[in-house]
This record gives structure tokens, C-alpha cells and sequence, in this order.
């Protein structure tokens, strides 16, 4: 446990000169990289019926939502996971109420504004984003179905208390949405691209916004 700490305050001064050095305990597995493309709207113009084809459209947003670069930090429980196979953070963190982990190891004890290089671990690069935090608590995704994630996105009370125009203007443009498409090096991004993303959130709204069943 003395050594995690240790190479999690090593990794902390290093970071100020734009590079982590991690050592034992913290390093992982290297992740793989690879993308893909998403369906564009227009792909779903044949599905005449308009309630089928909301629910075809969420289906493939879904490909984004249900990637590892999101439900990671959409976990079952406070604590995020990591990696293409979602395994529990190294090291331990727990997030709390606040979703920036405890005080004495916050999550910004590693995870910058950006990401950063790593030399002298299997691991490329930790991520960073200026509003890096674990998702609330009513946010969790991981473990549900497909249309159990359609219903919990649209309902206010537990998306955020967002509109559908809400939803919309955060899929397409929150900053930290949009990390996952620029992961850092040894990462997978999801496919196509936050704009892409966002037309097909915006066309499953105009389309009445309904859930796979």
C-alpha cells in the first residue's frame, strides 16, 4: 500500500513537467486502439415507421454510450473502472458524492487537464480533461440493457434534470463527451465522431424519442 502511495505522489510532481513515470503497482494493461464508423441519419430514412426507427437510431448511438471509454466512468458503483475489459481502477478509487474521489486522492491527483505521456509502464498515457469526474451516481450505466440506458438518459431525474434539447447540446458539445474520441495514446476510441453522435441523439429526439424494446 506505501508503494501505490508513493508512485501515486511520483506520478503527481512528474505530471508538472508534462510526463508520468509509474511504477510497479500502477502499471496495467495496455489497451487496445481501433475506432469505426457510426451510421449516419439519413442511413435510417427506409424505416417508414417512425417509433421503429427512433428505436433502430438509439440503438446505434448506443454504440457509444455502451463503449468502454464511457461506461467506465458510468460505473455500477462509486467506483470507476478501466481498460477495454472494464477492470476495477488501479489503484482503488472511490469517487464519493462529490464524483471527484476523496479528499487526499482526488482524481486530479493523477488525471490533469489533458493526457500525459507515461514512460516505464505498459500503459501510453493516463487521460485527463480539465472536468474529469466520475458520472453521478444516478448516471451509472454499466450492467444495464440497452433500452434500461434509453429510459435513464431521458429521465430527468436522472439525467441531470436535462430536456431532450438538453440532451442534445451535451452529447454534441460538453467537452469531456467529447474526450472520448481523443482517448490518448493506447486507448479505443468509440465510433464516428461527437458530431456524428450528436445528429443521431438529436434524430432520436425528433423522432419522439423512443426506447429499444
Amino acid at each position: 500500500m506505501a508503494m501505490r502511495f508513493a508512485a501515486i505522489a511520483i506520478a503527481s510532481v512528474l505530471a508538472t513537467a508534462g510526463t508520468f513515470v509509474i511504477l510497479g503497482p500502477l502499471q496495467g494493461n495496455a489497451e487496445t486502439s481501433g475506432a469505426g464508423a457510426l451510421k449516419a441519419v439519413s442511413d435510417f430514412d427506409a424505416i417508414t415507421d417512425t417509433s421503429a426507427r427512433s428505436k433502430a437510431i438509439f440503438e446505434e448511438a448506443s454504440r457509444v454510450l455502451t463503449h468502454p471509454r464511457c461506461i467506465n466512468c458510468h460505473p455500477a458503483t462509486r467506483s470507476p473502472t478501466q481498460g477495454e475489459d472494464k477492470h476495477p481502477h488501479v489503484p482503488l478509487m472511490i469517487a464519493s458524492n462529490s464524483s471527484v474521489g476523496p479528499l487526499g486522492l482526488a482524481c486530479s491527483a493523477c488525471h490533469g487537464a489533458e493526457n500525459r505521456p507515461i514512460v516505464g509502464s505498459r500503459m501510453k498515457s493516463i487521460p485527463g480533461n480539465a472536468h474529469w469526474q466520475l458520472a453521478p451516481a444516478s448516471m451509472a450505466w454499466q450492467g444495464l440493457t440497452v433500452s434500461e440506458i434509453c429510459q435513464q438518459v431521458k429521465d430527468t431525474s436522472r439525467n441531470g434534470n436535462r430536456s431532450h434539447e438538453d440532451l442534445i447540446k451535451h452529447m454534441g458539445e460538453d467537452h469531456l463527451v467529447g474526450w472520448a474520441w481523443h482517448p490518448g495514446d493506447g486507448r479505443s476510441a468509440p465510433p464516428g465522431s461527437q458530431e456524428t453522435f450528436a445528429a443521431l441523439i438529436a434524430a432520436w429526439v425528433k423522432t419522439g424519442a423512443d426506447c429499444p424494446d
